[in-house]
């Protein structure tokens, strides 16, 4: 179960463009995710210093499939949707550092009567963030906060990433929500070890009675995973990619409007298989 990625750039991912398949088959809960998700992301070149206004959409379907009973009617919460419309500035703060600041108002639901205001969210996320392509030895610093709900926390979160290209056909990235290593075989294959942040938190239409006569009005996940990855190079900036993985630390949690935990779902391990096509920014 997922929806967080990187939180800086161009919305919340640094893709102009990405379609991707997740498929987390059951664990010892019963419970099996899938998700569809796309993405679009278009910057505009406002003047000569190099300032971009950011347009962007994203959305998410999340399918739910639960082969055990659980003491509630869970029939509401087989489908999830979360869309986002991006809208951001990123331009320059000195010669060294640019500031990227991007709003997210989001709809996360599962929409069984149409919308309702607690379907809405509104994310934000400001960054500062410094590169040198050119350099021996090519980095990236990205330091700054994001609020976004969908990891399951909302409340301001770190960003950080520093990336280091430190050898001709070897890189990492360390940092929060993600972590990495990659392996350059070439320019079309590369192989990366990951270590990243996932999650959702998403609106339930009509309320729910859990035990201990708690309401449940909202479904959240929070998860660690571990995964390997490998990514062929159509051309410079387009690219599959096919991550395998396990989750190492996850909560699946229903919550009431206090965002307080009423009942747990899921906190057992889970294989994590996602796979996609991406047009990037960054290689």
């Amino acid at each position: 179960m997922a929806l967080l990625n990187s939180h800086f750039g161009f919305g919340q991912s640094t893709d102009i463009f990405r379609f991707e398949y997740l498929n987390i088959p059951e664990n010892d809960t019963g419970i099996k995710t899938q998700r569809y998700k796309m993405l679009f992301n278009l910057p505009f070149k406002l003047n000569e210093k190099k300032d971009y206004l950011i347009t962007g959409f994203e959305y998410n379907r999340l399918d739910v499939g639960y082969s055990r009973e659980f003491p509630f009617d869970k029939s509401e919460l087989i489908r999830f949707h979360v869309a986002d419309l991006n809208l951001g500035l990123i331009t320059k703060w000195n010669e060294n550092w640019n500031l990227v600041t991007i709003v997210t108002p989001r709809i996360a639901s599962n929409f069984v009567s149409g919308t309702i205001t607690d379907d809405f969210f509104l994310n934000a996320t400001a960054t500062l963030w410094k590169e040198n392509t050119t350099a021996d030895k090519p980095f990236r610093i990205v330091l700054g906060l994001s609020l976004n709900s969908t990891t399951g926390l909302p409340i301001p979160l770190p960003v950080i990433s520093y990336y280091k290209k430190f050898r001709p056909n070897w890189s990492y990235t360390l940092g929060i929500p993600r972590s990495s290593i990659k392996h350059y075989l070439g320019k079309k294959h590369t192989l990366q070890m990951a270590l990243f942040l996932d999650g959702y938190f998403i609106n339930i239409q009509n309320n729910i009675m859990v035990p201990d006569n708690e309401i449940a009005s909202k479904i959240s996940l929070s998860a660690l995973v571990g995964a390997f990855g490998y990514q062929y190079n159509i051309s410079k900036r387009m690219s599959v990619f096919l991550l395998a993985g396990r989750s190492l630390e996850q909560q699946g949690k229903l919550r009431n409007d206090d965002k307080q935990d009423v009942f747990l779902l899921n906190d057992e391990a889970n294989f994590y298989i996602r796979t996609g096509f991406k047009i990037g920014i960054f290689n």
